[in-house]
């Protein structure tokens, strides 16, 4: 099990330094996720993807949430009143659910494609002052020990929390 850790790096040489060694202490790079402003982008470090940057998930959790719903209660009340084979009820709702889902989430995701991430609204005053935001997965048995090795490290790097879990993706 893994929690995310969130800290700010106040500059690039401090950014790049802290990704040393966080590989040094054999966090992989792969858990790694670095968010600046665009102008501040270097290659050395392991950018935050798309899922990392867009509210892309939560848009498609609640869009197949409301459209599977929708087309529930939809295609019910289609068999209640009537305008469904009957014998095919059960199976019209089914598939009017799961065509909801299906739209919902397709619907949603064009949305939260071009929405940033709310989980990161919080640091978005720093990142535009040019400060690094890094999000990093550790295992839940190392986690005091990289807090504690960042901080001795690094007294410049703002932590600000950890999340009690981490979503399956990104």
């Amino acid at each position: 099990m893994k929690r995310r850790l969130y800290f700010l790096s106040p500059d690039l040489q401090s950014a790049l330094q802290t990704h040393n060694e966080l590989l040094l202490a054999r966090i992989p790079e792969t858990d790694m996720h670095v968010i600046c402003r665009d102008d501040l982008n270097n290659p050395d470090l392991p950018q935050a993807d798309l899922l990392q940057k867009t509210d892309l998930v939560h848009s498609m959790q609640l869009g197949g949430s409301i459209g599977g719903l929708l087309g529930a209660l939809m295609s019910g009340l289609s068999a209640l009143l009537g305008f469904v084979a009957p014998g095919l009820e059960g199976a019209t709702v089914l598939s009017t659910a799961l065509a909801g889902i299906f739209i919902g989430m397709v619907s949603a995701s064009m949305v939260g494609i071009n929405i940033p991430n709310t989980k990161h609204q919080r640091f978005s005053k720093e990142i535009s002052e040019g400060k690094y935001l890094f999000i990093t997965d550790i295992a839940v048995e190392r986690l005091e020990d990289i807090e504690t090795m960042v901080k001795s490290q690094h007294p410049e790097a703002d932590m600000r929390g950890i999340d009690p879990t981490i979503p399956a993706f990104p």
